[in-house]
C-alpha cells in the first residue's frame, strides 16, 4: 500500500476504483471489448499507461523503504521498524533484528512486543552444556519458531558456490519447557529425535516418534499418526504405536484438541484417559481409541472405571463401523463388458 501510495497513487483513488467498476459492468454487458481495455490501461490510450509509470518510476523505487513498516521510537529514540526478509517477516532497531514468530497476529505486534522480541533474540546464547559423545557445546536458543536447542555452532558463510556445509541439529522445546531453567539431561533428550519406537514386525518397517511443525507425531515409512502430546514422544511404547496405526488416519488437525479432565491412567495399557474437548461435543480418548461422553454426564466428573468402561464398548463397535462403513464395488454395467 506504502509503494501504491508514494508511487501509484492515482489507482488507489475512489474515482479510479469507481471508474474501473463501471468499465468491468460494461464490460460484462458486452459494451466493451475485454481485451482493448486492458491494452489501453496497460500500453495507455491518450495518457500513461501501467507499463511506462513503472518504468519512469522503477529506478527511484527504494525496496528497502517500501518494503518496511514503522511500529514507533522506543525510548531512546531509536525508530522499530518492521521489515520482510527472505525468511519471513522481522523487526529491527538500530543494529539489532529479530524473527516475528509465526504466531503474533500483525495487529498484536506492538512497540513492546517487537522490543521484547529483539531483546530475547539477542541476548547471548546459553550454553546448557558439553555434547558427551561430541564435546560440542549445546545452547539454548529462541528464533522464529520459537526456543529451540541447537548442537554446535553455525560454519561460517559460504564463499562462492561451492559444497554447502552441514548445519548444526537442532530440536525445538516443548511447551512445558524454559530456555532459563532447560537442563542437559533435556536438552539431550529433545536432540536425540526422532526416537525410534521399534520395528514395525509385519512391515517390517522402523517407526519412529519426534516432533514437528504441527506437532508431536510417529512415523513409519510414509505413513504418519499424530501423538496427544509432546511426552508421548518419550513415553509411547511399540504396542501403543503399532495400535495408533491400526486406526484410520485423520486429516491433519488445526491444533492439539483442549484437555476438560485428566481421568487417570489405563491399569492394564499404562495409556494416560483424558476428557477432550472435540467439534461434536466431549469425548474421552487414550490416544488410540476415542469414545462420546454420554449426554448429561459432567466431563469432570467422569472416573476412570466409566472411561474405561465407556471404551471397552466403543472398541467392541469398532468392527461393526468398519463394516458399516465399507462400500461395495459396483458390478461393471452390461454395457461395459460388452
Amino acid at each position: 500500500m506504502q509503494l501504491l501510495t508514494e508511487y501509484f497513487s492515482e489507482y488507489v483513488d475512489y474515482e479510479f476504483t469507481a471508474s474501473m467498476e463501471e468499465d468491468l459492468d460494461s464490460i460484462a454487458r458486452g459494451e466493451k471489448e475485454r481485451n482493448q481495455w486492458l491494452s489501453s490501461k496497460y500500453f495507455g490510450n491518450g495518457s500513461a499507461g501501467l507499463h511506462q509509470m513503472v518504468a519512469e518510476h522503477l529506478p527511484s523505487i527504494d525496496a528497502r523503504k517500501v518494503n518496511s513498516i514503522p511500529l514507533g521510537k522506543a525510548d531512546d529514540g531509536d525508530d522499530v521498524i518492521l521489515r520482510v526478509g527472505r525468511f519471513g517477516p522481522f523487526v529491527n532497531k538500530a543494529d539489532k533484528s529479530a524473527s516475528v514468530p509465526e504466531d503474533i497476529p500483525p495487529d498484536e505486534l506492538t512497540i513492546a512486543v517487537a522490543l521484547n522480541l529483539i531483546e530475547r533474540q539477542n541476548e547471548p546464547d546459553r550454553v546448557v552444556g558439553l555434547d558427551p559423545e561430541t564435546s560440542q557445546p549445546i545452547y539454548a536458543k529462541d528464533g522464529r519458531y520459537g526456543p529451540y536447542v541447537q548442537l554446535g555452532d553455525l560454519p561460517p558463510p559460504s564463499k562462492g558456490r561451492g559444497k554447502a556445509k552441514t548445519k548444526p541439529k537442532t530440536a525445538s522445546l516443548f511447551k512445558s519447557m524454559s530456555l532459563n531453567t532447560l537442563s542437559l539431561e533435556d536438552a539431550l533428550k529433545l536432540l536425540s529425535q526422532p526416537r525410534t519406537v521399534g520395528i514395525d514386525p509385519e512391515k517390517g518397517e522402523p517407526i519412529q516418534a519426534q516432533n514437528g511443525r504441527f506437532g508431536p507425531y510417529l512415523k513409519r515409512g510414509t505413513d504418519t499418526r499424530s501423538l496427544p502430546d509432546e511426552a508421548s514422544i518419550f513415553g509411547i511404547t511399540l504396542e501403543q504405536a503399532l495400535a495408533l496405526f491400526a486406526q484410520p488416519k485423520r486429516g491433519r488437525a488445526r491444533g492439539q484438541a483442549e484437555v476438560l479432565h485428566e481421568v487417570g491412567t489405563d491399569p492394564k495399557t499404562g495409556l494416560q484417559i483424558r476428557v477432550l474437548k472435540g467439534k461434536y461435543g466431549p469425548y474421552i480418548s487414550n490416544g488410540t481409541l476415542n469414545a462420546t461422553v454420554p449426554r448429561g454426564q459432567e466431563p469432570k466428573e467422569l472416573d476412570l472405571e466409566r472411561a474405561l468402561e465407556l471404551l471397552r464398548a466403543r472398541a467392541a463397535q469398532a468392527p461393526e463401523a468398519t463394516t458399516k462403513r465399507t462400500v461395495k464395488k459396483r458390478a461393471p454395467s452390461a454395457r461395459k463388458r460388452a
